[in-house]
């Protein structure tokens, strides 16, 4: 593919990385650059991946302004047998985005032309200016600035990595004055946020059968909790026909997972949180806030990033709840078609309607197996989500993290491993958890 308004080329790592890097940032959708690639887009590898990595990272972080924390993504990948970086740079919210040395002007300003970098006018760097001047989670003032982040820090250590002293300042979780800022609020131990969960007998508002609020702590410990409910909620119905019998969720897991974690991660905070709608017929997923001002709906259904709240998707995608820039987007769009989105100026609205057809299984069994989903508790559910967030969680771990017994956990996972839903693959001191789904 030859080079275009989101893709550059760069046969290697050179003196313009900051420039692309910049001119991606304050253009709408972002682009991605490809190192180890020429002109022509033929594949000539860089020969030293791991450290030209550090020095992509290192460069961005310290050379751009305002800060680019959860605006991109840096990837190895193989392409013809060689070794090459691509890139990932997202549209930023705070635009316009500058090389640090020649500060907010013409020489230190860029945005994509076509294929080419271009120098931004001073009218533009004024009109971006006026238009930018809006609240953020980095620049709001957190309602507490006595704040504990244990819960954090578990999710990292579970993940492999280790939260430093200077973790607050890394993850931009302070005002320019140094208070804990409402990103900090949300990641605490303790807040007033929730994500809001309201389950209705029929197919409208009337009848309200529960009404639930997933919070008041560790935004990534709330979200875990809204998607073990859903998780619960969604069973697999089961359909006869003459030759076969299909079995299908009534919403498509994965999909709704990606929709549900999006909500929580673009949501305008200062607006409304977000809201989970179990219907008769059909899942809600509504988000505050819309689209993020400067992405197109195009943009949107081409799984183009636009974080609204970057320190949110830094720290999401640390704990893989998150992985690459647009990701959830593309495979919602997998299984359901533009039609299930409603954009308002204040809201972002997913339907996911049940499966037609569908009758829910009363014996819960598949031509003699085990239903996979049908009859899930919520404690098989909780257990599974610990897998998936952690395959080489050990049995000791689960029964801490979910306050049961060893014998319980025990029992609980020789019968998923009977019923072909996990393996265990290597040694039971050093191997891992497989969900097969």
């Amino acid at each position: 593919m030859p080079e275009s308004n989101r893709t550059e080329y760069k046969r290697e790592l050179n003196d313009k990385l900051e420039r692309s890097v910049v001119a991606f940032l304050n253009y709408a959708g972002g682009g991605e650059i490809i190192i180890g690639v020429d002109n022509s887009g033929a594949t000539v590898g860089v020969d030293d991946v791991d450290g030209d990595q550090l020095k992509i990272v290192d460069r961005i972080r310290n050379n751009i302004r305002p800060t680019v924390l959860g605006l991109y993504e840096v990837i190895p990948e193989r392409r013809d047998g060689k070794d090459i970086i691509r890139v990932v740079v997202s549209s930023g919210p705070q635009k316009p985005y500058y090389i640090r040395s020649k500060g907010m002007t013409e020489n230190g300003c860029f945005v994509r032309v076509g294929s080419s970098v271009q120098p931004m006018t001073e009218q533009m760097i004024e009109g971006l200016i006026a238009r930018r001047q809006k609240p953020s989670l980095q620049t709001t003032l957190s309602p507490r600035q006595e704040l504990a982040f244990k819960q954090l820090q578990i999710y990292y250590q579970e993940h492999g990595l280790e939260l430093n002293e200077n973790f607050i300042n890394n993850l931009d979780l302070r005002t320019s004055t140094g208070e804990y800022n409402y990103a900090a609020y949300l990641l605490a131990d303790e807040n007033g946020a929730s994500v809001k969960v309201a389950k209705y007998a029929g197919t409208d508002k009337i009848d309200l059968i529960e009404n639930n609020e997933y919070g008041y702590r560790c935004l990534i410990t709330a979200t875990h909790r809204v998607l073990d409910r859903l998780e619960a909620e969604n069973r697999t119905f089961a359909k006869i026909t003459p030759k076969l019998r299909q079995e299908k969720s009534m919403v498509n897991r994965v999909a709704l997972r990606e929709a549900v974690i999006n909500a929580i991660v673009h949501n305008a905070w200062d607006l409304s949180v977000p809201l989970v709608e179990i219907f008769s017929d059909r899942i809600v997923v509504t988000s505050a806030g819309g689209l993020v001002e400067g992405l197109s709906q195009e943009d949107f259904f081409r799984c183009r990033s636009m974080p609204r709240n970057r320190e949110l998707m830094r720290v999401f995608r640390d704990v893989d709840l998150v992985e690459h820039l647009g990701s959830g987007m593309s495979r919602i769009l997998s299984a359901y078609d533009r039609s299930i989105f409603e954009f308002t100026p204040s809201f972002l609205v997913a339907t996911f309607p049940f499966e037609e057809g569908f009758t829910v299984s009363d014996d819960g069994t598949v031509n003699g197996i085990l239903n996979d989903t049908a009859n899930d508790s919520e404690f098989t559910a909780q257990v599974l989500d610990a897998i998936r967030r952690n395959p080489r969680i050990t049995m000791n771990d689960l029964a801490d993290s979910l306050s049961k017994g060893r014998m319980t956990i025990a029992r609980e996972l020789k019968q998923l491993r009977e019923t072909g839903r996990v393996v265990r693959v290597g040694s039971d001191k050093t191997g891992i958890w497989k969900i097969v789904e």
